[in-house]
């Protein structure tokens, strides 16, 4: 597949670049891509993915911090796909699915999000979308702080009793598979807006 990587330069882009490559893709410029992929920053990746869109090209996002609401219903419009999550990490994914278990019978619980200090959007979206799946108004904790790459917990307590879930990407190479799944679902995929890895695992 030819890829238009927004972002090549970036931490996760440079990683993604060569992984990419290695897994038989071509990176391109958009006017010649069958697919754009996004790691770039919440003030860029809206516009990023309009003119993506608007070049008749889907898109794999995985910056987060905006709201892709707008640029779903262009895709839509477009009958193209847009596809965007909050972590492409497959362990990170499989964290939240155990936190949504464990949150049907331990009610109380807080998540502790830890990403390296460059990280502009805080709480994470890992963070957001695993509180939207537990029950109550779940407290948040952010911490930015160099040395750290991407971090989670989900404490749950109980009288007498603490469980914790936890899952740590140790280098961004974590997010290559998740990237490189979403990009093989991708012409399966509705026109609009399909959100997070876990749709794509079944």
């Amino acid at each position: 597949m030819r890829i238009c990587l927004f972002g090549r330069g970036g931490k996760v882009g440079s990683v993604l670049g060569p992984a990419l490559e290695a897994a038989g893709h071509e990176l391109v410029e958009l006017d010649r891509a069958d697919a754009m992929v996004d790691f770039t920053a919440p003030d860029t990746v809206e516009a990023n993915v309009r003119t993506a869109l608007e070049h008749g090209v889907p898109c794999v996002v995985g910056t987060s911090g905006w709201d892709p609401g707008r640029c779903g219903e262009l895709a839509a419009e477009r009958g193209l796909q847009l596809f965007v999550a909050p972590n492409f990490a497959i362990g990170a994914v499989l964290m939240m699915r155990l936190a949504a278990e464990a949150g049907r019978y331990l009610a109380r619980s807080e998540i502790v999000e830890l990403h390296g200090e460059a990280k502009k959007d805080a709480p994470s979206g890992t963070a957001k979308a695993t509180a939207e799946l537990l029950s109550g108004d779940v407290p948040i904790h952010s911490i930015r702080l160099p040395g750290l790459v991407a971090h989670q917990e989900v404490l749950f307590g109980g009288e007498g009793q603490l469980l914790t879930i936890r899952h740590d990407a140790l280098s961004r190479e974590a997010y290559v598979p998740g990237v490189l799944l979403a990009l093989e679902k991708l012409p399966s995929l509705p026109p609009g807006l399909t959100l997070g890895l876990e749709t794509l695992l079944g």
